[in-house]
């Protein structure tokens, strides 16, 4: 194992802040992947499974089992894991910006276009080694001006040229789902299976350049650029694991998790050995743009009536919204079919809030499909 340490961008004298990587595998592996965790600094399952499989790989590179170079990154984002407001973690947003921690990543697409154009040829691994040589020098031309940036920078660097890229990220009360694209779902299926996703959701762009997002959309930007004279595969594909709930950081489900992302690393051949059965997939691969975010009309004690993990169908009622004064109860209910995969833990609604989100099978929505 390499231990790496990449120094942010201080905001102020004595702040200084640093990114861990720790790098498994042999040095001259063939192939990488990527993995991170806590992204969103409130989110702590991932962390855990990232412990977890910082042990084990340390055993199976002892043992010369690591086909691949495996980077791990346990504490993404240092900045968001400090800011606790009156016992209050507030690990989604930066508290200077309000940005959120997993948007806005560098946009290089159409300046590694331009760089690489007339030097493609029709050979498809030469040109997979020049997209991602003019994607690694355009990040080292990128300059941070604040320590956000600087983070963002720090971590895009590190997975730029990963085969793939695994995102651990949570919901608030969830059941275990991933987020891709369905250019990379035949690949990332297998990893569903173990993780046991109860819903899969796509989309190739969904706004918001993401962290996951702006590795693949690169790849498929020059493929849209490019692909009718030349051959440019899918370089990099990445995926955004949501491991339930913020409350489910225990030994048992860590334990099960890291066992998942194992057997799917054997499985893509990044670790040797003889993988494990594949699961029955729990439910169909849909489309991000089918998702519908259920929102109550009006605030008031939020009272569900269904948990995550359950089918509902058209109309179904989701939860009671209840006014302790004037003592109206507001039925809030679903509109479509779907699996409702992930709801608040907020138990005080206020109006327009989005309390719950199901999983659809026809794409009903555009343009920004991503929660703030």
């Amino acid at each position: 194992m390499r231990h790496q340490i990449h120094d942010l961008l201080a905001p102020l004298p004595g702040t200084a802040r640093q990114i861990h990587s720790f790098h498994f595998g042999p040095t001259q592996a063939k192939g990488k992947i990527y993995i991170q965790s806590s992204l969103h600094a409130d989110e702590m399952p991932g962390m855990l499974v990232a412990w977890h499989l910082k042990l084990r790989l340390a055993e199976l590179e002892a043992a010369g089992r690591l086909r691949s170079e495996i980077v791990l990154v346990p504490v993404a984002n240092p900045i968001g894991l400090e800011q606790v407001l009156m016992d209050v973690p507030l690990g989604r947003y930066e508290l200077e910006s309000g940005q959120n921690f997993n948007r806005w990543f560098v946009d290089l697409g159409e300046e590694i276009g331009n760089e690489i154009e007339g030097q493609l040829n029709g050979d498809p691994q030469h040109n997979l080694e020049l997209i991602r040589s003019s994607l690694r020098n355009a990040l080292a031309r990128q300059t941070a001006s604040t320590q956000l940036q600087s983070q963002r920078l720090t971590l895009q660097t590190l997975a730029c040229d990963a085969d793939m890229v695994l995102d651990l990220h949570c919901d608030f009360e969830a059941v275990a789902h991933l987020y891709t694209t369905p250019e990379a779902w035949p690949q990332v299926e297998p990893l569903a299976r173990y993780i046991g996703a109860e819903a899969s959701l796509l989309a190739t762009d969904s706004g918001g350049h993401s962290f996951d997002e702006c590795f693949t959309l690169v790849w498929w930007q020059m493929q849209e650029r490019f692909g009718e004279h030349f051959n440019i595969p899918l370089g990099s594909f990445s995926v955004t694991v949501e491991l339930r709930g913020q409350g489910d950081v225990n030994h048992p489900l860590a334990s099960l998790d890291c066992q998942a992302l194992i057997d799917y690393l054997i499985h893509f051949g990044a670790i040797e050995g003889e993988a494990a059965p594949l699961p029955e997939l729990p439910y169909p691969a849909t489309p991000l743009a089918a998702v519908e975010p259920v929102a109550t009309p009006v605030g008031g004690l939020l009272v569900y009536s269904v948990m995550p993990g359950e089918y509902l169908e058209p109309g179904q009622l989701i939860a009671e919204i209840i006014d302790p004064i004037g003592d109206r109860v507001t039925p809030v209910h679903c509109a479509n079919a779907g699996l409702l995969y992930a709801r608040s833990t907020r138990r005080m609604a206020t109006a327009g809030m989005v309390i719950a989100h199901v999983a659809g099978l026809e794409a009903y929505r555009t343009g920004y499909l991503l929660s703030p």
